[in-house]
């Protein structure tokens, strides 16, 4: 049984212009599936409809592929953007998910990232947190199964509206809140007593944001007459292991590039970075975590410090900067060595070698008798190789 932190992906995903769209969507697939075998726990697959990279439209739609194909790992929107649907098919689709995966579904609720999808749907920009948090409500009050919801709102109306299957989960699938910059996310989160997706931490001055945005979801959570649970609060990075941290830097460096100036420059319209080497500048300020596994490991131990009280799970910010083979072995990585750091599966192993390397000649002495016992029954000497492998202190 796993104790302790989760870990996981986010995977918006970023693809760049020029892959082949139809091996990028089977090479996530995969990927979730190799996720599986190493034990993460859970993987979030992100909602787009413009702007070239960020190719799934549907992440209903891998989750019930990649379900078919892995065993353990829970699987959820990263995000659904809820003002582009009606509240009603949310909840179904989530509820048919989670009967279909057995209680592997998961719900992440934002307001929709890229303008450029807002617009082509006719949908201000101005209206989407107000939108989201409408949609919330409603998909709350559906998910109760106590009694028929009416609701009305500019853009969506429910009539006596009611889900005629309930969750398979008790009382219903886990659902969380993205939360990038502003606090309205995670107020949104408190509202409900629901987790949080801080996609801010892997910003630049997101990981000191960090304990406040959670104060804020308590206070919030606190007015409505819920609480908060810090175990449901996931913090996306990006990170990328290897062997060593130079290694590490030297494989993703290219990819960086590529993504920063061609799609969150050129697309996205943010401000150029200023630094020359901007990613040895997030490792050393902690929002981006790429290097060894110990390096991965401290920075990981550094945000829990700065969240003032600790939160429940790490997700990599999926990203293809390294190339596949590279990628994967990172996962890997992460899994054989940072991730145990944190679940409470080495305390026991090293209490066990600690104890065998204090008592080895008292444990051993016996053993060594009984051999040289054996020899001087056999009218033998003990050979010089076999006695220097048997030798214990006599102190």
């Amino acid at each position: 049984m796993k104790r302790g932190m989760k870990f996981g992906i986010f995977l918006a995903p970023f693809h760049r212009l020029g892959d082949n769209p139809s091996l990028a969507m089977r090479r996530d697939i995969e990927m979730l599936e190799w996720l599986d075998y190493l034990g993460y726990d859970e993987a979030w697959i992100g909602e787009h409809h413009s702007a070239g990279w960020e190719t799934i439209a549907s992440p209903e739609l891998i989750i019930a592929a990649a379900a078919e194909r892995t065993k353990h790992i829970m699987l959820g929107s990263g995000v659904t953007s809820l003002p582009y649907h009606h509240p009603l098919l949310v909840a179904q689709r989530f509820v048919q998910l989670d009967h279909m995966t057995r209680g592997r579904a998961m719900l992440g609720c934002g307001p929709g990232a890229l303008v450029s999808d807002a617009y082509m749907m006719g949908i201000e920009a101005s209206t989407q947190r107000r939108r989201m948090e409408e949609s919330l409500d409603a998909i709350m009050a559906l998910l109760a199964c106590d009694k028929p919801v009416t609701m009305k709102t500019d853009w969506f109306e429910l009539k006596e509206a009611r889900l005629h299957l309930a969750p398979y989960s008790d009382p219903h699938f886990p659902i969380a809140v993205a939360s990038t910059l502003t606090p309205s996310g995670v107020m949104l989160a408190g509202k409900h007593g629901l987790g949080v997706l801080s996609l801010g931490a892997g910003l630049p001055g997101g990981p000191d944001a960090t304990a406040a945005q959670w104060k804020i979801a308590e206070e919030n959570a606190a007015k409505h007459g819920k609480t908060m649970d810090r175990r449901n609060w996931r913090l996306v990075v990006t990170m990328h292991v290897a062997e060593d941290d130079e290694t590490a830097l030297a494989q993703v460096q290219k990819g960086e590039r590529i993504e920063t100036l061609t799609y969150n420059e050129a697309v996205l319209g943010r401000p150029p970075g200023r630094s020359e080497d901007p990613l040895r500048e997030g490792v050393a300020a902690g929002n981006t975590l790429v290097g060894s596994p110990d390096l991965v490991a401290r920075g990981i131990e550094a945000l829990v410090a700065r969240s003032q009280g600790g939160f429940g799970g790490v997700l990599f910010r999926a990203h293809d900067w390294a190339d596949r083979e590279q990628t994967w072995r990172s996962y890997e990585l992460f899994a054989r060595y940072v991730m145990p750091r944190f679940q409470g599966q080495l305390g026991p192993l090293t209490a066990s070698y600690d104890w065998a390397s204090t008592n080895r000649n008292s444990i051993l002495r016996p053993s060594v008798d009984a051999l040289n016992k054996a020899y001087i029954d056999a009218g033998k000497t003990v050979p010089d190789h076999v006695a220097a492998r048997l030798k214990v202190d006599k102190s």
